[in-house]
Parts: structure tokens; sequence; C-alpha cells
């Protein structure tokens, strides 16, 4: 029953180790057993057997290479539902030290969503896309849309079976911002041409003084 699988789920995120393990990876990498243990601050045994539920769950998948055990979200999916419940979340409450504040804040202002941009960064690429008709009402990705990403991005979705262009509610601009093939590609493409670069070992990401300039002949964006 629907019920019984919704209260699966919520039980599964109904523990703080898991719960960091789950947003730890929404970088989109995949990640160590001994790491995830490091970061969630619990042994190694105990991040085992967390890490078997959620694999079990559906929430994880996991491959092996050697003795390493590694980890990932198991899809865009999962990543979407994360940033949605994140949204429910609110912000966190006052009192956090200037290290965690400083990080707050950079992730606010970009990040990444799994394999797409989020934060102002993102919301900033959506609008501008939106503004220009190369995204719809419900971020779907128009005609002109799929022409400008294949000209100015080079990108091709010929052979994608993911939407090209999906809404992912915005946990920390409590809007929407791209998702889908389209986010993803952008995000890559971006990294790509060293216009974005990871703030740390984190999901945070800056803009180059060569993103500007290349964000701005493109879609009009400045001021990030």
């Amino acid at each position: 029953m629907a019920a019984d699988e919704l209260a699966r789920l919520a039980a599964l995120l109904a523990d703080r180790s898991r719960a960091q393990f789950c947003l730890s990876l929404m970088d989109g990498r995949a990640w160590t057993a001994g790491e995830l243990a490091e970061v969630a601050r619990v042994s190694p045994a105990t991040a085992s057997e967390h890490l078997t539920r959620l694999v079990a769950g559906g929430l994880l998948g996991e491959r092996r290479q050697g003795r390493h055990r590694y980890l990932q979200l198991a899809g865009p999916r999962v990543a979407d539902l994360l940033e949605h419940l994140l949204g429910y979340v609110g912000p966190t409450t006052p009192g956090r030290s200037l290290k965690a504040s400083t990080a707050s804040t950079a992730l606010a202002r970009g990040r990444t969503c799994y394999d797409h941009l989020a934060g102002r960064l993102g919301v900033a690429i959506t609008d501008a896309m939106a503004g220009r008709n190369l995204l719809d009402a419900d971020l779907l990705v128009t005609d002109e849309g799929i022409g400008w990403l294949a000209d100015h991005l080079h990108a091709d979705f010929s052979t994608t079976r993911r939407p090209i262009g999906k809404a992912c509610l915005d946990w920390t601009e409590r809007r929407s911002h791209l998702a889908g093939a389209a986010g993803a590609h952008i995000c890559a493409h971006l990294h790509a041409q060293g216009w974005v670069r990871k703030v740390g070992t984190g999901r945070a990401v800056k803009v180059t003084p060569a993103g500007e300039r290349a964000l701005e002949d493109l879609l009009g964006i400045s001021g990030l």
C-alpha cells in the first residue's frame, strides 16, 4: 500500500547519520563508505549498517572496486526528493559557528544539486533562459531552447531518456531551478569551460571571472 511505502521511505531518512550520508552524496560523486563514516562521525561498522539499509531501500546505489565500497545517490530523482525535503525544513537555526555560516552562504550562492546547478546561480540561469523563451513556464525546454543549447553549449539530447528540462525546487531560494538533461549539460559545460569551480570539498561552486564574462555574454547575467 502507498501508506506503507511512504512510511518505509520516511524511516530510511529518520536517522541523522543516514540523512547526512544522503546530503553528502548530493554533489553527484561516489564516496567510499569510510569517507561517509568520517563525515557523519560514526564508526565504519555503524556506517556500513546504515548504508546497507539505504541501498536496500533504493536511495543509494553501490559498486565495489578492489577493497573499497563506493556509494552514490541512486539517481537524479533521489536528489530532487532531498532538495524538496530541504525546502520544507527551511533555514537552519541561528547560532552556528562562523565556519558553518560561511559554508551555508557559499551553498546559497551556488552549488551542485546532484548533476545540475542550484542556489542563486542556478536560479539566475533559469530565470535568464525563461526570459529569452528558452524555457516555458513549467521549465520545459522550448524548441528555441533546444536550438540555443545546441548552438551555444554544444548540447545534443537526441539519445537521452531523461526529461530534457524539469523544475527542481531550490531549498535556499524557495523557487525552482532547471534540472533534467539540460540542467546537467549546463552544469557539466560550465565546469568544463572553467566558468565555475568547486569551493572546498563540498557542493558549493563559484563563478570564475571567465564565467562572469561568459554568462553576461550568453544570458545577460551579472552580479553573481
